[in-house]
């Protein structure tokens, strides 16, 4: 298997709808990896560092998203993965930053309860509105004028109807996944 192959990157935020994306192309066929754990952070970092492709530890992977070492790196990936898919997942930023709000306090009463050794615990609205734009402006820049990127927003409905044609796969025929529903109205 050609480790240089074209695979799909989700390149949204976190909060993005990105495990609905995930489940949508694990439905499609593709193999996909989603988040998976500070180990995977660690093994895209030393590959970063060690100036070696991105995806180099995942051979048996088409697909990946909420990566943030991944999604941070889009513009390297496109030039280690020629003839690759982008997905940039997104949703209303007021929408977004309650998210993340949720998901820190989540992860504190986890802390709390001795279930939780993360970090992601404080809540910086100002920093995440300064990423959220930052990345986003970031990302349409890099791919403008190109065909190679879709931006999709899952909480206003964006489903198979414009993931599938825009990777070249027929709709599987059942419903697109909503994993969390809070935002569905």
């Amino acid at each position: 298997m050609d480790p240089h192959r074209p695979r799909i990157f989700g390149i949204g935020l976190n909060k993005t709808g990105t495990i609905s994306l995930h489940e949508a192309l694990q439905t499609l066929g593709f193999r996909s990896l989603h988040w998976g754990g500070p180990e995977v952070r660690v093994q895209v970092e030393a590959a970063l560092e060690a100036g070696q492709p991105l995806v180099r530890d995942f051979p048996d992977h088409d697909a990946f998203s909420d990566i943030w070492a991944l999604s941070q790196n889009f513009a390297l990936l496109d030039r280690q993965y020629p003839g690759s898919r982008f997905v940039l997942t997104t949703r209303s930023l007021d929408s977004w930053l309650d998210s993340r709000r949720k998901h820190v306090e989540r992860n504190v009463a986890r802390r709390q309860a001795g279930t939780y050794t993360g970090t992601f615990l404080t809540v910086d609205v100002d920093a995440w509105t300064a990423e959220f734009l930052h990345h986003h402006a970031a990302v349409v820049d890099h791919f403008d004028g190109r065909d190679d990127l879709l931006v999709m927003n899952i909480t206003e409905g964006d489903g198979y109807e414009v993931l599938c044609p825009f990777l070249g796969v027929d709709p599987p025929g059942t419903p697109f996944p909503t994993r969390h529903r809070a935002w569905i109205p």
